[in-house]
């Protein structure tokens, strides 16, 4: 790598006479926007986020195995942390030097998708090779009407309940809908004393509470990108977490802590209920609270009255800047087909997004020794079917979700009231959202 930088240097100074420093300073070289050796072959660069080096020897094969198959092309593999992919990406992106194949998410995807930054891949994967992802999951990567990502590995919400507290409480049922919820929370503090749950209202931190108004029947923004929440089901979903916040059913941190406080809570046996994606954090309440692991159970997502639930989507996009499409196409359908899509979603406790993979019985069986993890893969996968990604893919969401939270918040403390809070969020949106 540090040779073709070099050499690249050298020969732009040869030509131009001038000092290219600036090539240096991005980073990683970038091999795959342009480099491509005498011998024919063809190196991209794919970047992901965070998965070493707990999945570096099952990439370490996939990208041999890729190889072997295609002979003239060569693969180098950046694993990018993840809290400065976004930096990296952006810098990467708008200096037009970025990699040829990058794993992302749909949220921040759909941020550069708006500035034409992704290729459309609608007329490069075939009809016959899109129909093999879940329909509704391929949707996760769409922006006006334009496909800019493949679907890759998926999490969908669990609950993580504390049976012990329930019992103390004298819930028998545990709560399937917000309603449901509600009256639990109000139970559970009159019986002991402590929270049903947490969730946050930073922005920026976790979008559970955007995502509920969704489930509860509310439409965020309309065909024009316009807010859509200032209605009648709006105005419900704000005053359900106000009345929940001011009759002290929900901890007093949810206005100033993130997700991550919500796991300690759980842990420390002072909530009785935890959301969480998928079972990674069975492994983590065991190996931290050995005691509440063992009077925890896991159960589907809470709802609203539409039904609807929750997927977590991790894609992979490819930059319109990349100087090699195809083969970075090739690689990327290679990542996601059915078969590595089975193998990285059993390494990583994940659930794959293609019809083939997650029909294997590995999603639907139960084995004879089974764990709470276990339990956890087939109550997930089965949601699956009728999963969907929650917010739709937008530009400045993160403004959006911003303007709901902190006026939220200001209904929550008696700043505002809730039809107050409504009208400034909708307006606040409406006026910063282009």
């Amino acid at each position: 790598m540090i040779q073709i930088q070099r050499f690249k240097k050298l020969v732009v100074w040869m030509l131009l006479g001038l000092l290219t420093s600036w090539v240096v300073s991005c980073g990683t070289g970038h091999v795959g926007t342009g480099n491509q050796a005498s011998s024919g072959i063809v190196n991209i660069e794919f970047w992901t986020m965070q998965l070493q080096p707990q999945f570096q020897d099952y990439f370490q094969k996939l990208i041999k195995t890729f190889e072997s198959q295609n002979p003239g092309i060569k693969v180098n593999w950046v694993d990018v942390p993840w809290s400065a992919m976004e930096n990296k990406i952006l810098t990467a992106v708008s200096a037009k030097s970025p990699p040829d194949v990058v794993n992302l998410n749909p949220g921040f995807a759909s941020q550069l998708a708006g500035r034409n930054a992704w290729l459309d891949l609608d007329s490069k994967v075939p009809n016959e090779v899109r129909s093999s992802y879940l329909p509704n999951i391929w949707k996760a990567s769409t922006l006006n009407g334009k496909s800019f990502g493949l679907p890759w590995y998926l999490t969908t919400r669990l609950t993580i309940y504390n049976t012990d507290l329930l019992k103390q409480a004298g819930i028998n049922k545990l709560p399937a809908n917000y309603t449901e919820l509600a009256q639990a929370a109000q139970q559970i503090k009159d019986k002991t004393g402590k929270y049903a749950f947490f969730v946050t209202f930073v922005p920026q931190d976790s979008g559970d509470v955007l995502e509920s108004f969704v489930q509860m029947g509310v439409n965020l923004v309309d065909n024009e990108g316009k807010a859509a929440f200032n209605s009648p089901q709006g105005k419900a979903a704000f005053q359900y977490w106000v009345d929940l916040y001011k009759k002290g059913l929900l901890p007093k941190e949810v206005l100033t802590q993130g997700h991550r406080h919500g796991i300690d809570l759980y842990q420390s046996g002072e909530t009785a209920l935890l959301t969480t994606v998928g079972g990674e954090f069975l492994d983590t309440i065991a190996k931290n609270a050995p005691t509440i692991a063992q009077v925890s159970a896991t159960a589907p997502q809470i709802v609203g009255e539409n039904g609807k639930k929750n997927v977590a989507v991790m894609n992979i996009v490819i930059p319109r800047d990349t100087k090699h499409p195809d083969p970075a196409i090739k690689f990327a359908l290679f990542v996601t087909n059915d078969q590595n899509q089975l193998t990285f979603a059993k390494l990583g406790n994940v659930l794959p997004s293609t019809v083939k993979a997650l029909s294997n019985s590995y999603f639907k069986d139960l084995p004879g020794n089974v764990t709470p993890l276990d339990k956890a893969r087939i109550i997930s996968a089965a949601d699956l079917q009728q999963a969907e990604v929650l917010i739709p893919a937008m530009k400045n969401f993160n403004l959006l979700q911003k303007a709901i939270y902190e006026n939220l918040q200001a209904a929550m403390l008696g700043e505002k009231t809730v039809d107050k809070a409504v009208e400034d969020a909708a307006q606040e949106w409406n006026s910063t959202r282009s």
